[in-house]
């Protein structure tokens, strides 16, 4: 693995430890407040909460595993591995979901409870909001520098946070005002809030898992065939990695009077083309005569 592979794997498993830290906060507060107050939608927050320091775990798990340099079973190296954690990340999201939904549900059906939260406990709140904001933008900022997809997903779900966080304030105030009914409706909404989140990892994860085309063929056939000694290019393939890294496969026609060492130069010639062009990590280009 390149020294630029590692200093990345390492930014990254610093950026996600110290939000452990800031998430472990938040969790233990919003689980305190929602015990005491007797709020489902607190609670449901923590439980959602709970889902990002589960998975700055498993990110520094996953990270140490993508890091390692290619071997024998794992010829392309490990960087999907990264993309798997993102992943994994849809499968705690949706446990959070259904429990949420059943207790939310179930306390709808008896009318709901009266939730009695301190002033003490709404400025945690309010805390735990700001704490959540900062996290989300931070993580976000340093994701896109290190083109991350861990911290990215991560990101977009501390976002949603926010917005849970911000629901579970205004129905605790009318909660206290004694509108019961409020605390399981906004549960039910944290979780349908919950569902988008997941859908939305999906949506970043499952092209590149999936190895789903990364460039439209016509692209870099035109681009291929713009060198001078290619006569057509064909077979072409493309696909997306992780950290935002691009790879194709093209075979070119060239003159069949064309020497071994003429052929290469051409070769090299479009590969360097597509990489520069087109911003691909590898590209292998496969040389036949017309």
């Amino acid at each position: 693995m390149s020294g630029r592979a590692l200093d990345r794997s390492a930014a990254v498993r610093r950026v996600l430890g110290g939000l452990l830290v800031a998430n472990i906060a938040v969790l233990i507060a919003k689980t305190v407040i929602g015990t005491v107050a007797g709020s489902l939608a607190v609670m449901g927050d923590a439980l959602h909460s709970s889902v990002d320091a589960v998975y700055n775990v498993l990110g520094l798990i996953v990270m140490r595993v993508a890091a390692r340099a290619p071997d024998e079973e794992h010829p392309y190296g490990h960087g999907k591995f990264e993309t798997l954690g993102a992943l994994g990340l849809c499968v705690f999201l949706s446990i959070t979901c259904f429990e949420l939904l059943r207790s939310a549900i179930s306390r709808l059906a008896t009318g709901g409870q009266t939730v009695q939260i301190t002033d003490l406990g709404l400025v945690l709140l309010l805390a735990t909001l700001a704490t959540n904001v900062f996290v989300a933008w931070y993580e976000n900022r340093r994701g896109q520098q290190l083109a991350s997809e861990l911290l990215i997903a991560d990101a977009s779900h501390t976002r949603t946070d926010v917005f849970i966080t911000i629901g579970v304030l205004i129905g605790v105030l009318l909660s206290r005002q004694g509108y019961m009914w409020v605390d399981p409706v906004v549960a039910i909404v944290v979780a349908l809030l919950i569902v988008r989140v997941a859908y939305q990892i999906l949506q970043r994860t499952v092209p590149v898992l999936v190895d789903e085309r990364a460039i439209p063929e016509p692209t870099i056939r035109q681009s291929a065939q713009a060198v001078e000694g290619v006569v057509s290019a064909y077979r072409i393939r493309s696909r997306g990695g992780n950290a935002g890294s691009r790879y194709a496969e093209v075979t070119i026609a060239v003159d069949p009077n064309a020497n071994v060492a003429a052929a290469h130069a051409i070769a090299d010639a479009v590969e360097e083309k597509l990489k520069k062009e087109l911003e691909l990590e590898e590209v292998t280009v496969h040389v036949e005569p017309c």
